[in-house]
């Protein structure tokens, strides 16, 4: 019985683009899915009263949305920070094995 394994998956094509491309697509499009997503429920979180005599957090919609608005600039900045660290610190090897163990 002769079976080879073929390893030409980055050598196909869906829909006439390379396979990876397709696999790059669907990984972006879920996590912009689950951030804004996430943004809804955090805000609802943060305002809505809980079901039953759990008030929950109650907070204003003003303080919610700093809140995430904090959240999304230090989702932004702190790239950038991290970038700089890199170039002027740590090195590229470190700074993968750095950010790969946080």
């Amino acid at each position: 019985m002769n079976t080879t394994i073929n390893h030409d998956f980055f050598k196909t094509q869906v829909l006439g683009h390379p396979a990876g491309l397709f696999v790059l697509f669907f990984t972006e499009m879920w996590e912009r899915f689950s951030f804004y997503g996430m943004r809804v429920l955090l805000i609802n979180f943060l305002t809505y009263a809980a079901v039953g005599a759990n008030p929950g957090w109650a907070w204003t919609a003003e303080n919610a949305g700093a809140l995430f608005g904090t959240y999304a600039m230090l989702l932004y900045l702190t790239p950038i920070a991290g970038g700089i660290i890199a170039d002027k610190l740590t090195g590229y090897r470190w700074a993968v094995v750095i950010g790969a163990l946080l």
